[in-house]
């Protein structure tokens, strides 16, 4: 009992690095907007992109319950969206759901798997299956990913809200309050046209996310072979140490200023934990990945199309963060 204020649901304990962080992130994007567009527009450009970056990496650390151990305050904290995209509730929702860790790649069950099923894959068009095997090489990612992400993602909650699901009509009307803030001081308090800010900061900054993401996860039998580390990268500040993705994945409540001590303290272990799935820097990929898959597009262990004559009724989950509805799943066989 006397233990008991210690732990995570009942401690009061504030992480201050990340509400400084935040507040840096927030403060540098109006300041850069403000005082150096006017005279420098490509530099404020390229500051803008990173912290559009810098933000949705700060959104990722605060839906695992950080900064403060409430999770109105912590919302309210990264409540602007100043990466215009992503509705806070509804990537929380997705995001969460990620973290099943002996679900993680599977099109069906994990909402940020970049797999498809074979059959799923066989009924695409021509030009979509090779706008998907583009998407599997890092420099396809780096350009396609945003909008892949983004585009199918935002239809399919669209047809939620029109079906009456009120919670992501919610986080929707929430995300809309902070555009109502965020989209006018673009547009009139920096003078920064909105088509620019989209095309560059937007896009850009989520493109920088994706040089994370790319090689988080892969297929492995073992789930603890399916979660990436890269050991090293001057791009960690703005990642939030998420390049040690799998040490993230065994500890999700550990704030993100303390993951590269912790990978340190026991980095053979690490290592042998995630069956050595793991590079030494971003570079490694770029040289190895830039233009050649690193994934196939079918998921290795749903290369088949369903049994002929089995019984089949679609269910069609949320559409997942890269603009793909997750796959339907074959019902069980009618009863003799």
């Amino acid at each position: 009992m006397a233990n008991r204020g210690n732990k995570r649901g009942t401690t009061t304990r504030v992480e201050w690095p990340t509400v400084f962080l935040i507040a840096a992130c927030y403060g540098a994007w109006l300041l850069v907007g403000l005082l150096v567009w006017p005279s420098y527009p490509v530099a404020a450009l390229v500051l803008m992109v990173l912290t559009v970056a810098l933000q949705s990496s700060l959104v990722h650390e605060v839906l695992h319950g950080h900064p403060t151990r409430n999770a109105r305050i912590n919302e309210a904290l990264v409540s602007l969206p100043i990466g215009l995209l992503w509705p806070y509730r509804r990537f929380k929702t997705i995001h969460l759901r990620h973290h099943a860790d002996e679900k993680l790649t599977d099109p069906f069950d994990d909402p940020e798997s970049y797999y498809r099923s074979l059959w799923q894959h066989d009924d695409l068009p021509e030009a979509m299956k090779l706008v998907l095997r583009i998407n599997n090489t890092m420099a396809g990612r780096f350009v396609l990913g945003p909008l892949l992400s983004c585009i199918g993602f935002v239809i399919d909650d669209a047809k939620a809200i029109a079906g009456g699901d009120k919670a992501v009509r919610t986080a929707w009307l929430l995300h809309a309050a902070g555009l109502v803030i965020v989209l006018p001081v673009i547009q009139f308090g920096f003078g920064l046209p909105l088509w620019l800010y989209v095309l560059v900061p937007v896009w850009l900054g989520h493109s920088l996310i994706s040089i994370r993401t790319f090689a988080e996860h892969q297929w492995s039998e073992h789930p603890e072979g399916r979660t990436v580390i890269v050991e090293r990268s001057p791009l960690s500040i703005l990642f939030l140490n998420n390049n040690l993705h799998f040490v993230h994945h065994k500890s999700p409540t550990v704030a993100w200023y303390k993951l590269p001590e912790l990978f340190r303290a026991r980095r053979e272990e690490w290592l042998r934990m995630n069956k050595g799935y793991a590079y030494p820097n971003y570079l490694a990929l770029v040289k190895a990945y830039a233009f050649r898959a690193k994934e196939p597009v079918c998921h290795p262990a749903l290369r088949r199309a369903p049994e002929p004559g089995r019984a089949f009724v679609p269910r069609v989950r949320a559409r997942n963060v890269n603009g793909l509805g997750t796959a339907p799943v074959p019902a069980e066989p009618p009863k003799e």
